[in-house]
C-alpha cells in the first residue's frame, strides 16, 4: 500500500509543481496591478491546471470504491426510486418523478434536515411563493448575469451550451494523429481560456473552427445569451413579467423585517426555507445531478458583521474533517483532515458562524447516509467568488461523476439586504442598543437638489429618494466611479439614472450614536436535496458477497424509505392475525413498514426489501404461531443476522433503531440471535 502511495505521488509531484507555480504567478500578477486582463488568462491557466491534477488523482485512486453506476441506476429506475417525467410521451431532459420509494427517502431526508436545522437551532421556516416579479430578480442580478451562451442547429432548432460544444469539438480536433503540434497548442490556448471569452469571440471561434451540431452536422446558429430562468406574465394582461425563482433565498430576504420583528428586533437569528426552484438548463445531464426543477432547503443566517461568533461553535470545534483551502487548491496541495476548530483559529475559515454551519452540515450529511471518506468541504478561490462575498466553502461529495457539489455555505455580508433596500426604499436593518454612546464615521451622499431637479424633473423626487437609502460600502464604491469617470449610474424602478459631479458629491462627518442601525451580514448553507439523494445512492449501493444479482441499499435507518418490513413465512392463513396485529401497533408506535405476503421464497422477499433499502424486517413463522408468549425474528438488512423477541416488544425495538436512539449491536446483546425455527407446522 505505501509503495502504491509512493508511485501516485510520484506521477502527482510534476503536476502539483506546475499548479503550485501558476498559482505564485497569479498572486504576483496581482501584487504588481497587472491589467486584468492578463490576470484572467493567468487564473484560467490555474484553473486548467488545477482539473487536471485532480482528474489524475482521482484516476489513480483504488478502483474498488467506485460504484457500478449502470447497475445502480437499473435498480434506481426499476424499483421507480425516480424515473424522467413524462416517459410515455418521450420524456423530458432534466425533468424527473420521484416514484414511492424515492418520494419516501426524500421526505424523511426533509424530515431529518428540519429536526437538525430548524427545531435544533430554533429557526424560523417560512414558505414564500415560487412566482417572483422582474424587479425582483432584477435587483438580485439574475435578469442581467444569470445566462450562458448557447447555439442552435439552423435545421431542427437543438440547442447546445457554446463553451462546453467549443470545448468537445476542439478536443475532437487535437486527438486525430495529423493535428501539428503548433495547432494542438493553438487548441489548448482557446480551452485554456474558454471561461473568459466574450459572445463575439465565441462566435469567431466557432467560424474559425467550422464548428457544427454534433448530432447531426448541420449549420449553427452564433452564439446567443441563454438566461437560466423560466419566464412568465402574472395575470391575464401580461404586463407584469415574472419568472419561476431559480432559488428560494429572496424571499427570506424580503421578509426581513417581518422576520426581525417576530424575533423581536434581535440579532443574530436565522430564517430557512424549503421548496422547488428552477433552472432552464441549456443540456441538462447527470440524472439528478443537473436537472431543470429541483427541491433546495436554504438557510440565512443574520448576524452582526462585527459580531461574527458562534455560541455553539465549541460543540462542533473538534469535529476533523477534510478541509480542501484555496491556498492548497493554488499550492498544488490535496484536501487535508483538520480539526474545526483549528481552521477557525488559524484564519482558514473567516470566522466561527461559518465554521458552526460548516460542522453541523457535516453531521447532517453524515447521518442522511454520505460517507465521510468521499465527502470534503472546498473553499473558493478569490476569483470564483463574489466581489461581496467574506468566504465561501462548498461541501462537495465523491461519486462516479467526480467530485460535486451537494452544499454551498457562503458569507455573503449584507449584499442582499442592501440591494433591496436601496431598490425598494425600504432600511432592511437591525437596531443595536449600545451599551455606551459611542462617535462613528457617516459616509452620505451629498446631493445637488439644484443640478438634479433640472436634469431629471419630476423624476428628481425618485433619485433624491434612492440617494438617501444607500450604505456606506455602495456609497464609496460610486464615490471612487464618480473620481475616475465623473459619473455614475444605477437603477430604480427599472429606469436608470446617470449622475455626475455636479449632481453628487460625498460628505462624511462623526455622529454620536445611542442606537446603532445595523444591515446584517448573510451566512448562507444552501443544500441541494436531489444532489444529497444521488450522493446517498451512491454511497450506500451495494452487491451481496457472492451473488452478483443481489444489490440493495444501506441507507441509515433514519433516512430508510420504509423502516420495516412485515413477511410472514408462507402465505399460511395461520399467520394472518400476527401479521395485522403486528401492523397496528407498527402504525402506533409511527413506524413506516411495508407488508410482504406475496407467494416467492422467504429468502427472495428478503431479497426485495434489501433493494429498495428496507432497514429491519419482521418474520413471522411456525414458533410464532405454536409458542407461547408469541415471538417473531428481526433482521437487520446489512449484516443479515437476526433476533428473536417478543411481538409485543418488536414496534418499539424498531421505532428505537429507526430513530438512532439504538444500535443493532446493543439489540443482539439485549436479545437471543436466531438459528432456526423449531416448528415447522401447528401444533396442537
Amino acid at each position: 500500500m505505501d509503495g502504491d502511495a509512493t508511485g501516485m505521488e510520484m506521477v502527482l509531484a510534476p503536476l502539483r509543481q506546475a499548479v503550485r507555480e501558476q498559482g505564485e504567478l497569479v498572486r504576483k500578477l496581482k501584487a504588481e496591478s497587472t491589467p486584468q486582463v492578463d490576470v484572467d488568462r493567468a487564473v484560467a491557466e490555474l484553473k486548467v491546471r488545477k482539473r487536471f491534477l485532480e482528474a489524475k488523482e482521482l484516476a489513480l485512486q483504488p478502483k474498488d470504491d467506485i460504484v457500478d453506476r449502470t447497475k445502480m441506476e437499473d435498480t434506481l429506475k426499476r424499483r421507480f426510486f425516480y424515473d424522467q417525467a413524462f416517459a410515455i410521451y418521450g420524456g423530458v431532459s432534466g425533468l424527473y418523478d420521484f416514484g414511492p420509494v424515492g418520494c419516501a427517502l426524500k421526505n424523511n431526508t426533509l424530515q431529518i434536515w428540519r429536526h437538525h436545522f430548524i427545531q435544533e437551532e430554533q429557526i424560523l421556516e417560512i414558505d414564500c411563493t415560487m412566482l417572483t416579479p422582474e424587479p425582483v430578480l432584477k435587483t438580485s442580478g439574475h435578469v442581467d448575469k444569470f445566462a450562458d451562451y448557447m447555439v442552435k442547429d439552423l435545421k431542427n432548432g437543438e440547442c447546445f451550451r457554446a463553451d462546453h460544444l467549443l470545448k468537445a469539438h476542439l478536443q475532437k480536433l487535437m486527438s486525430d494523429k495529423k493535428c501539428s503540434v503548433e495547432r494542438k497548442a493553438e487548441m489548448e490556448d482557446v480551452i485554456t481560456q474558454m471561461d473568459n471569452y466574450s459572445q463575439q469571440e465565441l462566435a469567431d471561434l466557432f467560424v474559425n473552427y467550422n464548428v457544427k451540431s454534433p448530432v447531426t452536422g448541420n449549420d449553427l446558429s452564433p452564439p446567443i445569451s441563454f438566461n437560466l430562468m423560466f419566464q412568465t406574465s402574472i395575470g391575464p394582461g401580461g404586463n407584469m413579467p415574472g419568472y419561476l425563482r431559480p432559488e428560494t433565498a429572496q424571499g427570506i430576504f424580503l421578509n426581513f423585517k417581518r422576520l426581525l420583528e417576530f424575533n423581536q428586533g434581535k440579532l443574530p437569528f436565522a430564517a430557512a426555507q424549503i421548496g422547488n426552484s428552477f433552472r432552464n438548463e441549456i443540456s441538462p445531464r447527470s440524472g439528478l445531478i443537473r436537472v431543470r426543477e429541483f427541491t433546495m432547503a436554504e438557510i440565512e443566517h443574520f448576524v452582526d458583521p462585527s459580531e461574527k461568533n458562534h455560541p455553539k461553535f465549541s460543540n462542533v470545534a473538534d469535529l476533523e474533517l477534510m478541509l480542501y483551502s484555496g491556498q492548497a487548491q493554488t499550492s498544488g496541495q490535496s484536501a487535508r483532515k483538520m480539526r474545526l476548530g483549528d481552521a477557525v483559529e488559524q484564519g482558514i475559515i473567516d470566522n466561527s458562524v461559518l465554521g458552526y454551519f460548516i460542522g453541523r452540515i457535516y453531521l447532517f450529511l453524515v447521518k442522511v447516509g454520505v460517507s465521510p471518506s468521499k465527502l470534503r468541504f472546498r473553499q473558493h478561490m478569490e476569483n470564483e467568488m463574489a466581489h461581496y462575498a467574506c468566504d465561501c466553502w462548498d461541501a462537495e461529495a465523491k461519486t462516479s461523476y467526480g467530485w460535486i457539489e451537494i452544499v454551498g455555505c457562503a458569507d455573503r455580508s449584507c449584499y442582499d439586504l442592501a440591494c433591496h433596500s436601496r431598490a425598494t426604499k425600504v432600511p432592511l436593518v437591525a437596531e443595536k442598543l449600545l451599551k455606551e454612546p459611542k462617535t462613528v464615521s457617516v459616509v452620505q451622499f451629498e446631493p445637488n437638489k439644484s443640478a438634479i431637479g433640472k436634469v431629471f424633473k419630476k423624476e428628481a423626487k425618485m433619485v433624491m429618494e434612492y440617494l438617501s437609502v444607500c450604505d456606506a460600502c455602495y456609497i464609496t464604491e460610486m464615490e471612487t466611479e464618480l473620481n475616475e469617470k465623473g459619473e455614475f449610474t444605477f437603477e430604480s424602478d427599472g429606469k436608470k439614472f446617470t449622475l455626475t459631479k455636479n449632481m453628487v458629491g460625498v460628505k462624511r462627518f462623526q455622529k454620536t450614536l445611542h442606537v446603532e442601525e445595523i444591515t446584517p451580514s448573510v451566512i448562507e448553507p444552501s443544500f441541494g436535496i436531489g444532489r444529497i439523494m444521488y450522493t446517498v445512492f451512491e454511497h450506500t449501493f451495494n452487491v451481496r458477497a457472492g451473488d452478483e444479482q443481489r444489490t440493495y441499499f444501506s441507507f441509515p435507518a433514519p433516512v430508510a424509505p420504509y423502516k420495516c418490513s412485515v413477511l410472514p413465512l408462507s402465505q399460511n392463513q395461520e399467520f394472518a392475525p400476527f401479521v395485522k396485529e403486528l401492523a397496528e401497533a407498527l402504525n402506533r408506535h409511527g413506524v413506516s413498514h411495508k407488508v410482504d405476503d406475496s407467494s416467492g421464497s422467504i429468502g427472495r422477499r428478503y431479497a426485495r426489501t434489501d433493494e429498495i433499502g428496507v432497514a429491519f424486517g419482521i418474520t413471522i413463522d411456525f414458533d410464532t404461531v405454536n409458542k407461547v408468549p408469541h415471538t417473531a425474528t428481526l433482521r437487520d438488512r446489512d449484516s443479515m443476522r437476526q433476533i428473536r423477541a417478543e411481538i409485543s416488544q418488536l414496534p418499539q425495538v424498531v421505532r428505537d433503531l429507526s430513530n438512532g436512539s439504538v444500535t443493532w449491536a446493543g439489540i443482539e446483546a439485549s436479545y437471543p440471535l436466531f438459528e432456526g425455527q423449531e416448528t415447522s407446522k401447528k401444533e396442537n
